[in-house]
């Protein structure tokens, strides 16, 4: 219990440098990883603080998982807002009751025993 707190700065300051050299440069403002890994060091608590409050705000302004591409402008973006779709399910459905036989049952003789 004595050295819980040097094992809790020794930790943060591990996670905080693993953060920073997985970094994207934009997540870094532009700054060279070695330069925020050297606040971190030197200043462990306040650089370490100030270094996921300069990541996170990045990464929470990025448009998360986006891994497909956007539709191009006025293109449909639901099977259901595309016209040529809903007219081609319409063809599909009146050629379907066209072949639909009649409604009327029709006795069908069976095996007599």
């Amino acid at each position: 219990m004595r050295y819980l707190g040097t094992l809790l700065l020794i930790g943060f300051v591990v996670y905080c440098v693993i953060d920073i050299v997985r970094s994207d440069e934009d997540e870094r403002l532009g700054v060279h990883p070695a330069l925020w890994v050297l606040l971190v060091v030197l200043f462990p608590v306040i650089g370490g603080v100030v270094w996921l409050a300069v990541s996170r705000t990045k990464r929470g302004q990025r448009t998360p998982y986006r891994t497909q591409t956007a539709p191009a402008p006025g293109a449909p973006v639901a099977p259901d807002d595309d016209p040529e779709f809903l007219w081609r399910l319409e063809q599909e459905r009146r050629r379907r009751e066209a072949r639909k036989p009649d409604d009327e049952p029709h006795d069908q003789p069976g095996p007599t025993v």
